[in-house]
C-alpha cells in the first residue's frame, strides 16, 4: 500500500502534459488586508465620481428645461402680444366698418334705384319704336 501512495505523490510531482483546451484552477487566494482596503478606497473614489457625473447630467438636464421653459414663456408672451394687436385691429376694422354702413345701404338703394331706372328706360325704348313704327305706318297711308 505503501509504494501505492508514493506513486501516486511521484506522479502528481512529475510534470504533466497541458492540454490548451483544460484550463488548470488555482486555489482562491484572499488578499492581503492592505488591498482590501485600497480596493474599497478605489472603489468609493469611482463610485463618487460617478454618482457626481449622474447628478451633474442630471442638474445640466434640469438647466435646460429651465432655459427651454424660459423660452418658451418668451414665445408665448410674443404671440400674446401679437392677439392682443390683432384683436385691437379687428376693434378698429369692426368701428370703421359700422361707420360705413350707412353708405354702403345708400349705395345698395342707388344701385336697386338704377336697377329699376335701367328697366324703365329699357321699357321707354320699346315704348317708343313701339310708338315710331305706329307713326311710321300711320305716315304711309
Amino acid at each position: 500500500m505503501a509504494t501505492a501512495a508514493e506513486g501516486l505523490l511521484e506522479a502528481s510531482a512529475q510534470p504533466t502534459k497541458q492540454d490548451p483546451a483544460v484550463e488548470t484552477a488555482e486555489e482562491a487566494k484572499e488578499p492581503p488586508e492592505a488591498d482590501i482596503n485600497e480596493l474599497c478606497k478605489d472603489m468609493f473614489s469611482k463610485m463618487s465620481t460617478y454618482l457626481t457625473g449622474e447628478l451633474t447630467a442630471t442638474s445640466e438636464d434640469y438647466k435646460l428645461l429651465e432655459n427651454m421653459n424660459k423660452l418658451t414663456s418668451l414665445k408665448y408672451l410674443e404671440m400674446k402680444d401679437i392677439a392682443i394687436n390683432i384683436s385691437r385691429n379687428l376693434k378698429d376694422l369692426n368701428q370703421k366698418y359700422a361707420a360705413l354702413q350707412p353708405y354702403l345701404e345708400q349705395i345698395n338703394l342707388i344701385e336697386e334705384q338704377v336697377a329699376a331706372l335701367e328697366q324703365a328706360a329699357y321699357k321707354l325704348d320699346a315704348y317708343s319704336k313701339k310708338l315710331e313704327a305706329k307713326y311710321k305706318k300711320l305716315e304711309k297711308r
